[in-house]
């Protein structure tokens, strides 16, 4: 069936103000000629009024998606598809949806390149210890006559998860010459490997690795998991990296770790809460480096994922297997 003879119903849920970021210009008019495209609405006028998923086949979504309940579900009798240009379908997702065996697409693997870049440049950074050797010379206003730093040459850099976005960043680190120890009890050794990375418990992660990147989903067996006990173990001058979620570090045991290890530097572009309550120590730490999901896709990059998504229904009009569905057994793992 060649794409003319069947052209599905496509509605496009999410907010606005980052609908052209994720669905540019080009994008909109590929999935206008893919489908009979219908007007976008926001998570908040489909909440009040429905009846506007009546005949939709294919259901885009991306930040601001609805919840796929067991009301939305019941005005979408048609649906086919749902295509998310986002990482995440955990918060969308319920048992009525996933029993109703609909394919759903992540836009997961888009989003992990600007993480992954991100993390592989903060890393480069740890290693030569720029955060603490520009600390120091601000203090003293004095360059250091020989800066002791690892540097990027058989050093040790740790993973913590080899999920999409930590076997990116351990892809990355294959051109350099650095050893990768990876910390994740779901990845077997035979996986890590194939990544060129060696597996370890997680105390032994944190006392040999001179940077230590975080990559762990939020489950109930990883909240609170790297704590300040793990965090004090890093050898002097070491960075702890977080782009994964906030709550996968135990902030009450940590930031009293980082106020008295001024060494150390602390890379948080998620924190828990978010922001940081106000009068939070993570402000004012002069070791700790706070940013606002920058990691994550921002402006043009949003694009890949609306990229991805396109691609995807490509594929589910010529009746093509999708390559970004998510099975329901590994939804839990998409943080």
């Amino acid at each position: 069936m060649t794409l003319e003879q069947h052209r599905p119903v496509a509605l496009l849920v999410m907010e606005e103000r980052r609908r052209d970021d994720v669905y540019p210009k080009v994008v909109r008019e590929e999935l206008e000629r893919l489908t009979h495209w219908r007007e976008p609405v926001t998570r908040e006028r489909l909440a009040a009024d429905p009846s506007v998923l009546d005949g939709v086949e294919v259901l885009l979504s991306g930040w601001g998606a609805p919840v796929l309940d067991s009301v939305l579900l019941g005005h979408a009798n048609s649906l086919r598809a749902v295509l998310v240009a986002a990482g995440s379908v955990r918060p969308l997702t319920t048992p009525e949806f996933w029993a109703r065996e609909i394919p759903i697409v992540s836009a997961a693997s888009a989003n992990a390149i600007p993480v992954a870049e991100f993390t592989l440049a903060q890393i480069i950074l740890g290693l030569k210890q720029v955060h603490r050797v520009a600390r120091e010379l601000r203090e003293r206003q004095a360059y250091p006559a020989d800066p002791h730093v690892p540097g990027g040459y058989r050093s040790k850099v740790g993973l913590l998860g080899l999920g999409e976005i930590g076997a990116l960043v351990a892809s990355h680190l294959r051109n350099f010459d650095v050893e990768v120890l990876a910390s994740d009890p779901v990845v077997d050794a035979s996986t890590a490997d194939g990544l060129g990375v060696r597996l370890v418990e997680l105390d032994e992660l944190f006392a040999s690795c001179s940077v230590v990147s975080l990559h762990a989903p939020l489950l109930p067996e990883t909240e609170g998991l790297v704590n300040g006990k793990l965090v004090a173990s890093l050898e002097p001058g070491a960075t702890l990296i977080n782009t994964a979620r906030g709550a996968v570090v135990d902030e009450a045991s940590v930031i009293p770790v980082l106020a008295e290890r001024q060494d150390l530097t602390a890379i948080l572009d998620v924190t828990f809460p978010e922001p940081p309550v106000a009068g939070s120590p993570l402000y004012t730490l002069p070791n700790v480096v706070v940013t606002p999901h920058l990691a994550g896709a921002l402006s043009a990059e949003r694009g890949r994922m609306g990229e991805l998504v396109t691609a995807e229904l490509r594929r589910l009009i010529q009746g093509e297997p999708l390559r970004h569905a998510v099975v329901p057994a590994a939804a839990h793992l998409r943080a």
